[in-house]
C-alpha cells in the first residue's frame, strides 16, 4: 500500500468516526445522511479530495496528505482555499464552501473561513455534521463574538482580578488558543475565572465550557462558587442563567453549559473505563505518571467529540498538563485557560508564553489580599548530622501494619536525614522539634495568646504523621481533638478537614500532601515544616496554606484570644526547607529580632540594605492591616503617602523588574548598563527612605504603632518608691502642650466649625459631634489622650485647672476653648452642665410649679445624657436607660404636653 492510500484509508477512517458518510463520485446519493463526504469531487479548477455535503449543500472540502507532508500542512492551506472558492460542477443552488480541512494519517488541520482573521488550528479529528449544521446556523462564530466582548463593569473586583480579566478578553479577541492566570493563592482566582466563564457563555456565544479540577474535593468547593456567584449585570445567580453540573459519573446532560469534572474522571470517560472513586481523591499528578504506568492513548468517543466543549478551564495547571493527562486537552478542539499560583517553566511553555495576567503572592501581600511570613527555625543534632545506630539488638517496626519485633543489626548503621522517617524513625527527634516547638508558641511566636494557634504540619509519610500526632498529643498534654491526621489514608478525612477549618478544634493537624496545595484553611497561623521540599512550586503552594487573610471577628470564631486581624503567618522550619533557594519569592521579615522603632533609626542614620527595607516594608504591611479607617487617613496627611505607598516603595528598591522597567524608560534603551541599573536603583532607595528621614513621621508610625499594641506583663510584682512629680514632669507637659497646639494649627478648620457649638442649634450637635470622634481619633494617633492633656495643664497651670470625672469627647471642647483663650479656667464639661443644670431647676421651681421627684429623675438622666451627647432629641428617649422608664411615651406621660419645651430648655440651657 503506498503511503497515500495509507493515509487515505486513515482519513476515512477519522470521517467514519465523526458521522461522516462516505461515498464516492459515481456512488453520488446526498440523501441517505445528513453528512456526506465526497471523494474526488470535480470543480472548475480540479477535483477536490473530499467535498463535505451537508443536507445536499456543499460546506467543506478536506484536503489529503501523505503523513511526510505533515510537517509542511500549513502550505497546504492555498489549495484548500483554492477549492473552497472554486464552482462545484453540477451544483446549481447559491453556495459558499466555510470549512477547510487540511489531513494526513495522523495530523488534521481545520479553518472556519467566517472568522474575520480565519487562522487553521490543528484538532483531534474532524468535527461532525450536526455541529457543522449548527455553527451554520448560528448568526456569527464564537471567534469573531470574543472580538465584541463588552468592558467589565469593574465594580466589586480587586485590581488582579480586573487585569486578568481584560487580558483573557484581549487573548481570546486575538484568537490565542491558550492563555495562563497567574494569581497569588487567596486572590480569587475560581471567582476570576467564573466571571470569564459567563462572559464567554453570554457575549461569546460559547455552547459548552469545561472546568477541571485537582481532586474531587475542589470539584465540589468550584460548584459551591459557581452556584453561588452574581453577574455584575443580571440579577440572577450564575446557575439561574446556565446549567451548572459536578459529573458524579459518565451522563453529561445536554442541557448543561459548565461541567466540572476531575481530570481523572474526564479520562475514563474519553476512554470508556469505569473509574476508581478513590483516584478522584488523590491529585492526579500524584495519581498516574507517564513512568508509573503506560497509558491507554485517548482515541475518538462519539458521545463527547473534541468539539463538545468550546473552552476549558484548568484549576491548579501547573501540574495537571503533562504526561498522561495531556490527552485530554488535546483531544478537545477548545480554548484552554491554565489557573495557577506557581507556574514553572514548563507551564509557561505549554500556554505559549501567553501571560494574560501575573500576579505574585508579593505583591498580594502587599495589596492585603495575602498576609507574609516569620520563620522561625529548630534545627537538631540528628537533623543536621544524622546518627550512627551501633551493631545490637534494635526494635523494628513494619511501616504498614506497626506491628514490632526486636532484631539483632549485623552491622552499624548510620543515617541521614533523607532516611529519617522513613528508613528509620527517631522518636526523640520529633519529640526535641515538637517540644521546642511549644516552648516557642507562648514566648516567641504567639506570646499574647491563650490558646494554640491553629497549625499545620507537614510529615514525610502517612506513617510519620502518625508519629508525630501521637508525640504532639503528650507533648502539649492534650486529647485525641487536639491534633488530628488529615491524609488520604485518614478515616474521613473531608469531615477532619472541615473541623480544622470551622471548630476549635483540632488546633493541630498533620497531613503529608492532602492539604499542601488548592485547599483552603484561613484560620491556619502556623506551618510547621518537618519535610524537606526540593520542588520550588510545591513549597510556594505549601506556603500558601498560611497566607490567607482573615478579620478579626472570623479569625476569633476558632481562636477566641486573637485580638487582631490575621496580619501575619509564621513558618516554623526543623529540617532546613527554607534555606535552600527552592523560592523566588522573596521573604519580607529579615530582621523579626529588630523592632519597628530600631528599623526606621536605622535607616534615617544611613542602612540601605535589603534586609532592613524589606523587613520595615513587612512591619508597615502589617500595621496597615491593624489601622482603622480614620488612622488611615492621618496616615496619609502625616506621611505624605499611603502606608501601602510606603510599602511598595520600600520594597520596589530591591525588586530587579522594577529597577529594569524604570532604567529602560529613563534611558530609552532595552538593556541599560549596569551603571545605569545601579543609578536607578539609587534612586529608588532614596525615595523609598525619604519619609523615615523626618522625626514626626517616626514618631506619628511608631505612636500608631504602639496603640495597638499592649504588653502583659505577669512577672513582676509592682510596688510603691515615690508618689509624686518626676523633676522632668514640666519638660515632658511642655512637649505634650507643643504637640497639641501644633495640632490645633494644622486642623483650624475643623477647629473654627467647633468653636461655635454653643451658638448651633441643638438639632445640628449630633453632626458635631461625629466631626469631634474624628477630630480626637488623630489627636489619639499623635499619642495624646483627653486625660493626658488635662494632667499637663494642671501641672504648668495649677490654679487654672479643675480637676473632676472627665468625659472624653465633650471634655476636648473644654481643653481646645482653653487653650484658644475662649475661657479662663479649665474644668470638666461636666462640672459647667451641672453648674448649669442647678441654676435651670431653681429658676424652674421659684415659679408656681415645682418639679415633682419622679420629674426631676428623669431630668438628671437627661443631664448626664447632655454630659456626653452634647444634646438630648425626642428619639434619644427610646434608648437605654431610659426605655426601662418607659421611653418617649413614660416622658410625655410626666411631663405633659410641655414635654417638647422641656427637652428645648435642657438643650439650650444646660450647654451655655
Amino acid at each position: 500500500m503506498t503511503p497515500e492510500a495509507r493515509a487515505r484509508e486513515q482519513i476515512d477512517n477519522r470521517l467514519r468516526q465523526s458521522g461522516w458518510t462516505i461515498q464516492d463520485l459515481k456512488q453520488l446519493n446526498l440523501t441517505v445522511a445528513s453528512g456526506v463526504a465526497v471523494r474526488e469531487f470535480p470543480t472548475n479548477t480540479g477535483p477536490v479530495d473530499y467535498a463535505l455535503f451537508i443536507e445536499g449543500v456543499p460546506v467543506g472540502v478536506v484536503e489529503a496528505k501523505k503523513d511526510e507532508e505533515g510537517q509542511a500542512l500549513t502550505d497546504v492551506e492555498t489549495q484548500s482555499s483554492r477549492y473552497a472558492n472554486s464552482q462545484f460542477k453540477w451544483v446549481k443552488r447559491e453556495h459558499k464552501v466555510r470549512f477547510a480541512y487540511e489531513a494526513t494519517g495522523e495530523l488534521v488541520r481545520f479553518t472556519d473561513y467566517a472568522d474575520l482573521k480565519y487562522r487553521s488550528r490543528e484538532v483531534f479529528s474532524f468535527h461532525r455534521p450536526e455541529t457543522l449544521k449548527r455553527w451554520l446556523a448560528e448568526p456569527d462564530t464564537v471567534r469573531n463574538n470574543l472580538k465584541r466582548i463588552p468592558q467589565l463593569d469593574e465594580s466589586g473586583f480587586r485590581k488582579c482580578q480586573i487585569s486578568a480579566i481584560h487580558g483573557l478578553d484581549t487573548s481570546f479577541s486575538e484568537n490565542r488558543p491558550r492563555a495562563l492566570v497567574q494569581m497569588a493563592t487567596g486572590a480569587g482566582k475560581t471567582f476570576t475565572a467564573i466571571t470569564a466563564a459567563y462572559r464567554l457563555l453570554k457575549y461569546g456565544r460559547m455552547n459548552r465550557i469545561l472546568f477541571l479540577v485537582d481532586t474531587r474535593s475542589l470539584g465540589e468547593q468550584a460548584e459551591r462558587e459557581f452556584m453561588a456567584y452574581k453577574p455584575n449585570d443580571d440579577p440572577r445567580s450564575f446557575s439561574e442563567l446556565y446549567g451548572v453540573r459536578r459529573l458524579k459519573n459518565s451522563y453529561i446532560s445536554g442541557d448543561v453549559q459548565v461541567c466540572i469534572s476531575t481530570i481523572q474522571r474526564m479520562y475514563s470517560i474519553l476512554k470508556g473505563e469505569e473509574l476508581d472513586e478513590q483516584a478522584e481523591e488523590i491529585p492526579f499528578a500524584e495519581y498516574v505518571t507517564a513512568e508509573s504506568k503506560a497509558p491507554k492513548e485517548v482515541v475518538y468517543n462519539a458521545k463527547i467529540p473534541p468539539e463538545f466543549f468550546d473552552c476549558i478551564i484548568v484549576d491548579e495547571c501547573h501540574r495537571s498538563i503533562y504526561n498522561v493527562w495531556s490527552q485530554v486537552l488535546s483531544y478537545f478542539d477548545a480554548f484552554i485557560i491554565g489557573l495557577t499560583a506557581t507556574p514553572d517553566k514548563r507551564t509557561i511553555g505549554y500556554f505559549n508564553e501567553n501571560f494574560v495576567s501575573e500576579y505574585t503572592r508579593e505583591q498580594a501581600v502587599l495589596d492585603g489580599v495575602n498576609v507574609g511570613e516569620d520563620i522561625y527555625l529548630i534545627e537538631t543534632d540528628v537533623t543536621k548530622n544524622g546518627a550512627t545506630i551501633l551493631k545490637q539488638l534494635i526494635e523494628r517496626r513494619n511501616r504498614l501494619t506497626r506491628a514490632k519485633r526486636w532484631e539483632q543489626m549485623d552491622e552499624d548503621v548510620f543515617y541521614t536525614q533523607s532516611k529519617l522517617d522513613k528508613d528509620v524513625v527517631n522518636p526523640s527527634q520529633i519529640r526535641a522539634v515538637i517540644r521546642t516547638f511549644k516552648e516557642a508558641l507562648h514566648t516567641t511566636l504567639f506570646p499574647y495568646r491563650k490558646e494554640v494557634p491553629k497549625t499545620l504540619i507537614f510529615a514525610k509519610t502517612d506513617s510519620h504523621a502518625d508519629d508525630i500526632v501521637q508525640i504532639v498529643r503528650e507533648e502539649f498534654g492534650e486529647g485525641n481533638d487536639f491534633c488530628r491526621k488529615i491524609t488520604y489514608s485518614a478515616q474521613n478525612p473531608e469531615a477532619v478537614l472541615s473541623s480544622f477549618r470551622n471548630d476549635y478544634n483540632p488546633r493541630i493537624a498533620v497531613t503529608v500532601d492532602m492539604i499542601a496545595t488548592g485547599t483552603d484553611v484561613k484560620p491556619i497561623e502556623c506551618l510547621l515544616f518537618m519535610r524537606d521540599v526540593r520542588s520550588s512550586n510545591y513549597f510556594e503552594q505549601m506556603k500558601g496554606r498560611g497566607t490567607r487573610t482573615l478579620s478579626k471577628d472570623d479569625l476569633q470564631k476558632v481562636t477566641p484570644s486573637a485580638t487582631e486581624n490575621k496580619d501575619h503567618f509564621v513558618i516554623v522550619d526543623a529540617v532546613g526547607v527554607t534555606k535552600s533557594k527552592k523560592t523566588e519569592t522573596r521573604t519580607l521579615e529579615r530582621k523579626p529580632a529588630v523592632s519597628m522603632k530600631e528599623l526606621m533609626m536605622n535607616i534615617a542614620l544611613g542602612a540601605r540594605d535589603e534586609d532592613t527595607l524589606t523587613s520595615l516594608a513587612n512591619r508597615v504591611i502589617r500595621l496597615s492591616r491593624r489601622m482603622e479607617r480614620s488612622e488611615h487617613k492621618q496616615f496619609k496627611e502625616t506621611v505624605g503617602q499611603t502606608a501601602e505607598q510606603i510599602a511598595e516603595n520600600l520594597l520596589n528598591a530591591f525588586d530587579e523588574d522594577v529597577i529594569q522597567a524604570k532604567a529602560q524608560a529613563e534611558s530609552g534603551v532595552l538593556t541599560p548598563a549596569p551603571e545605569q541599573l545601579a543609578q536607578t536603583q539609587k534612586e529608588l532607595i532614596k525615595q523609598a527612605v525619604a519619609p523615615f528621614q523626618k522625626p514626626e513621621v517616626r514618631d506619628f508610625i511608631e505612636n500608631v504603632r504602639r496603640s495597638h499594641d499592649q504588653i502583659i506583663d505577669s512577672v513582676n510584682l509592682d510596688k510603691i518608691l515615690f508618689a509624686g512629680y518626676d523633676t522632668n514632669q514640666e519638660e515632658t507637659a511642655d512637649r505634650v502642650i507643643s504637640t497639641f497646639k501644633n495640632f490645633i494649627e494644622e486642623n483650624k478648620d475643623e477647629i473654627i466649625a467647633l468653636r461655635i457649638i454653643y451658638n448651633e442649634t441643638y438639632k445640628k450637635r449630633p453632626m458635631v459631634l461625629k466631626k469631634l470622634t474624628e477630630l480626637y481619633q488623630k489627636l489619639k494617633a499623635k499619642g495624646i489622650t483627653v486625660e493626658r492633656l488635662w494632667d499637663c495643664y494642671a501641672i504648668k497651670q495649677p490654679d487654672k485647672v479643675k480637676k473632676g470625672a472627665l468625659a472624653q469627647l465633650t471634655d476636648l471642647i473644654s481643653i481646645i476653648r482653653f487653650q484658644m483663650g475662649y475661657t479662663d479656667t479649665l474644668s470638666p464639661f461636666a462640672d459647667r452642665v451641672n453648674y448649669n443644670f442647678k441654676q435651670w431647676t431653681f429658676r424652674r421651681n421659684t415659679g408656681a410649679v415645682h418639679f415633682t421627684a419622679e420629674q426631676m429623675e428623669w431630668l438628671r438622666l437627661i443631664k448626664e445624657h447632655i454630659i456626653t451627647s452634647l444634646s438630648i432629641l425626642p428619639e434619644d428617649l427610646e434608648y437605654t436607660p431610659f426605655d426601662s422608664k418607659g421611653g418617649l411615651g413614660g416622658f410625655y406621660r410626666v411631663f405633659g404636653e410641655k414635654y417638647q419645651e422641656i427637652l428645648d430648655e435642657m438643650n439650650e440651657e444646660l450647654v451655655a
